[in-house]
């Protein structure tokens, strides 16, 4: 159907300008984190108040008061693990992934890119998009945990500290 009737298109822009001004004063004030560079539990939740926010626009099965609960719901659930994972470490592993050491002084670890599912290419992508153009000048280059590759150069290496997160990475 093209159009049933005037009074579903104001729904769908009272409803919608309503739930889209509650996101984002919601998303205001839960702070930066909550949509912070994304690892997958991130993404999740992201996905969810994008189809939260959808069905809110579109079903009038799903009341706006309905809709703005499940909203802040999910941004709550969001601050909560948030703030638990900064207060115990341990449960971080939960909902992260760890950061995996892909090569190290210079030496390409080929066990974890292939684990990893990550090409020397791709690696080498990486280290040239850091201003490196030689494998043996980089001091290590780390999967995190939201997928980005971080090249470290073996002169900005220093002792290493800021690989002790990292399985593998001694200095």
């Amino acid at each position: 159907m093209w159009f049933d009737a005037w009074s579903d298109l104001v729904r769908v822009l009272l409803v919608g300008t309503a739930a889209y001004a509650f996101l984002v004063v919601l998303l205001r004030v839960s702070g930066k984190r909550t949509l912070a560079k994304l690892n997958a539990f991130d993404l999740v939740v992201t996905v969810a108040l994008g189809s939260t926010l959808a069905t809110i626009l579109l079903s009038t099965d799903v009341a706006w008061a309905e809709g703005a609960v499940a909203l802040a719901l999910l941004v709550g659930l969001q601050f909560v693990v948030a703030w638990a994972t900064t207060r115990w470490p341990s449960s971080r592993s939960a909902v992260t992934a760890a950061p995996t050491l892909l090569l190290h002084r210079g030496e390409v670890l080929d066990d974890a890119l292939r684990a990893h599912r990550v090409s020397r290419g791709e690696l080498r992508q990486a280290v040239r998009a850091s201003g490196s153009g030689d494998l043996s000048q980089v001091g290590a280059v780390v999967l995190e945990s939201d997928g980005t590759l971080s090249v470290v150069t073996a002169s900005s290496l220093g002792d290493a500290s800021a690989l002790a997160d990292v399985p593998g990475a001694k200095g």
